[in-house]
């Protein structure tokens, strides 16, 4: 695992910068990542929020940016919140207000959301199911995209519904040790000396 001091915004950020490059980009588990990151149109931003009222007025507050931004210079946002929805359930049950929060602001179909978070799991999977992993970030992620980027990356990219079965068959390849190596797990224990410098 590299050594990381989780208590600063910094780190985070380069944290998570560093799963895009090395895991994301590196095992090309999203063949449209790699543009906007060379291009550095992603914003990474740290939420500060430690309820969910907090972090849905931080996710308000970076949906409206992202809706004003010229695509060409913001064309997605990583919302990263270190101090809330650490346990997975909890954070899938606010992927629902998460959705609510696009139709309120009528972003409905302009800007969707995806998830990432340190325990994902999908619905048809065990916990230690190493596909998983495809979706496992250092911390817990509202990822916003614009549904225009999507369909753009889409059109450039034939087979992209087969990204899925691509990234079921990378991380098997890969296994759980080989994950480890990368070395992007952030324990429970470098959790709580984030939430104890806030």
């Amino acid at each position: 695992m590299r050594p990381i001091e989780p208590t600063s915004d910094d780190a985070i950020i380069a944290l998570t910068r560093a799963w895009v490059d090395e895991a994301v980009i590196g095992l090309n588990l999203c063949p449209f990542a790699k543009a906007v990151q060379v291009k550095q149109q992603i914003r990474y931003v740290v939420s500060h929020a430690d309820n969910l009222d907090a972090l849905k007025q931080d996710l308000q507050r970076e949906l409206a940016l992202l809706r004003e931004s010229d695509p060409e210079v913001l064309d997605t946002t990583l919302l990263i919140h270190p101090d809330v929805l650490q346990d997975f359930l909890a954070y899938n049950d606010f992927l629902d207000i998460a959705d609510e929060t696009l139709e309120q602001m009528d972003l409905d179909g302009e800007i969707q959301i995806a998830s990432f978070h340190p325990d994902y799991q999908f619905a048809d999977a065990k916990s230690n199911d190493i596909e998983n992993y495809t979706n496992r970030s250092p911390w817990a992620i509202l990822h916003l995209l614009r549904e225009s980027s999507i369909d753009r990356a889409v059109e450039s990219f034939p087979d992209a519904s087969r990204i899925y079965d691509h990234n079921v068959a990378t991380m098997r390849t890969l296994g759980l040790d080989g994950w480890n190596r990368l070395g992007f797990v952030v324990s429970k224990k470098q959790q709580q000396l984030h939430k104890k410098s806030c």
